[in-house]
């Protein structure tokens, strides 16, 4: 017999291919970016002698994990703030000593920057205000990001520096906090966390974001994801150069599908972009836009949101329409409805992010126009406690579904929406197959799916929603090397052992980018 050259052999694995034709194998071999084999053990007599072998010594091989909604530059930025999310700090308390800690060796004038805090389970149960940012550093501007990412507070510095004052208006989309007694600003602010990224607070200099991106490069390929999709709103042409940058020093290994905002569809349009353009390291994605009733109304208006999203559809573009509550839900699939009507096209894939209350009269819509649902299993576990709390008893049964999606035909995918949440996907599988909150409590359980239902909505889900299915997300001759070495099979694991699964090998195009 014939050998065969490859670049790589991983052998004496547990392979799950995510490929329905056949969904396990022992072997898989790559050249040249690609998969040349999948087969058994008796196929590395092919490749003796002529290869990099890989004895995987039974641990399961995944296709790469594949982010379907991520917002990478914002995550560089967090990742070289200060840590306020709930497994750092306990109160505003504990907030303010980090603050004033950082402002120690701080130069006076020079922003700093806090992020992740969630005000339900800080033990004041309320944001944190201006002045209690103020106590802990008074000649400092200070920003503090919500974990959502919808809301900040600036202390006053960071309020002066932003133009705010009493007489300030809420402007279109945000709402400034106001205290009661005196109308004056409290620091809090809603739907304005973009301005004042962009227009206050000075971009990261060159050194701070190879800095931020060398970090968020080792969280992602740690936690096998090898393909992202950047799901930030603001991004344009200026953005693009950047992810082009980064790839071209191999700073950022993961491959990226770059959505951008209607504000660039002109400028990229008439650059010669079109979707899909790039190769396989970056390419361009969806048309993204961010609705949401922040200020009690929609933002955008329908009428608005309808003209955006057919002129992104008519000029061939997917679109990508962030919608969390159930009337912004129902406006985005209004929306679809509507461009669809007026020029009807067959395989849109047309996208809903989040859909986080989907009640079954908007599933049936939503399975009429065949929209894609992007999700995120992992706030299940890592705000359950909070939905429990807040959300109506109404609404529980529709939030965050999953069995639902899959059953109803929709080719849902999963993601992190990341900084908003850790990226690691096991977390978000544990969840999808769990239902469970970190303290244990069950949210919506009919919705639970099964460990492999979850694997293939962060691997072949997430390449459906790019259009990219027949390049990656399972385990097949012809498609792209990007692969996962796991540490325990999760198909064969009890639940709770889901997320306690580790990576052990990341594969992109055939080669080993990180390894524990």
């Amino acid at each position: 017999m014939s050998t065969e050259a490859a670049n790589l052999v991983l052998y004496n694995a547990n392979v799950l291919t995510m490929n329905r034709r056949r969904p396990r194998a022992e072997v898989v071999a790559a050249k040249d970016g690609k998969i040349v084999r999948v087969g058994t053990n008796n196929d590395c007599d092919l490749f003796k002698g002529r290869s990099k072998l890989i004895n995987c010594e039974g641990k399961t091989v995944i296709p790469g994990f594949n982010d379907a909604h991520i917002h990478i530059l914002a995550y560089a930025s967090n990742l070289l703030s200060i840590d306020c999310s709930p497994s750092s700090v306990a109160s505003i308390s504990d907030i303010q000593e980090k603050i004033r800690q950082q402002a120690e060796h701080t130069p006076r004038g020079t922003w700093i920057k806090g992020t992740g805090y969630n005000e339900f389970y800080l033990a004041e149960h309320r944001h944190p205000n201006r002045h209690d940012l103020d106590r802990a550093a008074p000649y400092h501007p200070v920003r503090l990001t919500q974990r959502s990412l919808h809301a900040c507070v600036l202390n006053s510095p960071g309020l002066s520096l932003a133009g705010i004052s009493i007489e300030t208006p809420d402007p279109p989309g945000g709402l400034i906090d106001r205290e009661p007694e005196t109308g004056e600003p409290s620091g809090l602010l809603f739907g304005m966390n973009s301005y004042i990224n962009e227009q206050v607070i000075p971009p990261l200099s060159e050194k701070e974001l190879r800095q931020g991106i060398k970090l968020v490069n080792r969280s992602l390929l740690s936690s096998g994801i090898t393909s992202v999709q950047d799901a930030t709103v603001r991004n344009g042409f200026d953005q693009w150069q950047k992810f082009l940058c980064l790839k071209e020093r191999g700073e950022l290994a993961p491959r990226i599908s770059m959505m951008f905002g209607l504000h660039a569809l002109d400028d990229l349009t008439e650059r010669g972009f079109y979707y899909g353009y790039g190769d396989n390291g970056l390419s361009l994605g969806a048309v993204k836009f961010a609705l949401d009733e922040t200020s009690g109304r929609l933002n955008p208006s329908q009428g608005e949101l309808n003209e955006g999203v057919f002129q992104a559809h008519r000029a061939g573009f997917q679109v990508a329409i962030h919608a969390v509550e159930e009337n912004t839900v129902e406006a985005a699939a209004a929306a679809l409805e509507h461009c669809l009507r007026l020029n009807p096209r067959a395989d849109h894939r047309h996208r809903l992010e989040h859909c986080s209350v989907c009640p079954p009269p908007l599933l049936r819509r939503l399975k009429a126009i065949k929209a894609v649902v992007v999700t995120q299993p992992a706030f299940i576990y890592y705000s359950g406690e909070r939905y429990l709390s807040d959300v109506a008893d109404t609404q529980l049964p529709w939030l965050y579904r999953a069995r639902s999606f899959l059953k109803s035909g929709l080719k849902p995918a999963a993601s992190s929406d990341c900084p908003v949440a850790p990226c690691n996907p096991l977390v978000g599988v544990y969840a999808a197959v769990t239902r469970r909150a970190e303290s244990g409590q069950a949210l919506s359980p009919k919705e639970a799916i099964s460990p492999e239902e979850a694997l293939r909505m962060y691997t072949l889900g997430g390449a459906y929603a790019s259009f990219e299915e027949q390049l990656k997300g399972s385990i097949e001759v012809g498609k792209l090397a990007d692969l996962v070495v796991l540490s325990a099979d999760p198909t064969a694991v009890s639940p709770e052992e889901l997320k306690e699964i580790r990576v052990e090998k990341t594969i992109i195009g055939g080669e080993v980018v990180w390894e524990r």
